[in-house]
């Protein structure tokens, strides 16, 4: 019974602003209209307990049939950070496309995680909706990445779905050009929904799996398990939080084990969808930012 934020059609189009919702038995609640937590801000001000508390109060309300809304990427107030090089397959990859290889290896063997800032609820795409690739980079790539779903107490109180859209030429070009091959608009996918943590059995041993179709065909299809991770989640919570606060909360994005060949670049028009078991499909096309 995952946690989502949606918008019937009737509310308009306004692009990321919807209720927070909590599907159960295929219908959706409006959480604050149940007595619920009212933003998912405020949902993840809250203690594990007090939340999971707080969600089976609701279960019993009225909803409306999960077929009638519209899903939207799961984030309000939160920022969204992203891992590197936490994966054998991201480190090996990194040092192909660089011009500075040592530097992947060391931050792959070293005791500190790569951490950088990678959207917010502007530069973040929900299901269906269109993911970007820059227009002044040659080499693109999707990254399928398990999402972590933090509260303000340092708490993975649920998973999600992401793709860290990258540049490998820009990042290739120089490292210290990391912001530029990563923070873009539309440079991040999110959703559908927000599996609870205490209903996923064993997170250290998720599935993934990316299919990236092109003209109605798989032009790449890749699978991995966040079992291959090099580095706990618990290790990079414990990172991010290092002297900084996160008041509504924070989504980190753990790093890919999923790498295209050197050969293949997102095109315009291709379509991403990327599956973790238990958590859900995320589907989005990519459009070529003008």
């Amino acid at each position: 019974m995952p946690l989502c934020v949606y918008r019937v059609s009737s509310e308009g189009s306004v692009r990321n602003q919807g209720k927070l919702g909590y599907i159960v038995d295929g219908r959706v609640i409006d959480s604050a209209a149940a007595g619920g937590p009212e933003r998912l801000a405020n949902a993840l001000e809250l203690s594990a307990q007090d939340l999971k508390t707080a969600l089976d109060g609701i279960k019993g309300a009225d909803g409306v049939p999960l077929e009638s809304v519209e899903l939207l990427a799961p984030i309000d107030w939160q920022e969204i950070w992203a891992a590197g090089v936490t994966y054998l397959r991201s480190r090996d990859a990194r040092m192909e496309e660089s011009q500075e290889k040592s530097v992947y290896d060391r931050v792959y063997d070293a005791d500190r995680p790569e951490l950088f800032l990678k959207a917010n609820i502007f530069r973040t795409s929900g299901p269906g909706q269109p993911v970007g690739i820059r227009g002044d980079s040659t080499w693109d790539v999707p990254e399928p990445e398990c999402v972590l779903v933090i509260n303000s107490a340092a708490e993975i109180v649920g998973y999600t779905v992401g793709n860290d859209v990258s540049s490998r030429s820009i990042e290739g070009e120089n490292p210290l050009y990391l912001p530029q091959a990563k923070m873009f608009d539309k440079g991040a996918g999110l959703g559908p929904v927000i599996a609870l943590a205490w209903e996923i059995d064993d997170p250290a041993n998720l599935p993934i799996t990316l299919v990236i179709s092109r003209g109605g065909k798989v032009a790449f299809e890749g699978k991995t398990s966040t079992s291959q991770m090099h580095r706990t989640f618990d290790d990079l919570v414990g990172y991010l939080f290092r002297y900084q606060d996160f008041f509504h909360g924070v989504f980190l994005m753990t790093g890919t084990g999923i790498v295209p060949p050197n050969e293949f670049t997102l095109e315009d028009g291709d379509h991403v969808a990327i599956t973790i078991d238990g958590i859900g499909t995320l589907e989005n096309p990519v459009v070529r930012l003008a």
